[in-house]
Order: structure tokens, then C-alpha cells, then sequence
């Protein structure tokens, strides 16, 4: 009965120090805001790029 709540302290002790959880958890976070950026941006361009085809086709017309 020792042993075994010895090994579940010793394991619940190297889960709370662990930090493997905290790296994916950063790289997640990365990714949300290079997607976020992404996809700001990506709206901005494609109003500028629509507008500019329009003045191309006004003025080939």
C-alpha cells in the first residue's frame, strides 16, 4: 500500500514539474497568432488587389 501511493506521489510530483505540456501549448499559441495575422492581412491585400482590377478593366473598357 506504500509503494503504491509512494509511485502516485512520484508521478503526480513529475507531471506538475513537467513542461512538455508547456512547449505545446506555446507552439499552439504561435500558431493562432500567425494564422490571426495571416488572415488580416490576407483580407487588406485582396481589397486592394480587387480594386486594382477594377481600374485595370475601367480603364480597358
Amino acid at each position: 500500500m506504500n509503494s503504491a501511493l509512494t509511485r502516485l506521489y512520484v508521478s503526480v510530483q513529475s507531471l506538475l514539474a513537467g513542461q512538455e505540456g508547456q512547449d505545446l501549448v506555446e507552439y499552439g499559441l504561435l500558431a493562432g497568432m500567425i494564422a490571426t495575422a495571416a488572415i488580416s492581412l490576407l483580407g487588406s491585400l485582396a481589397q486592394t488587389i480587387s480594386t486594382m482590377f477594377a481600374n485595370i478593366s475601367t480603364s480597358l473598357a
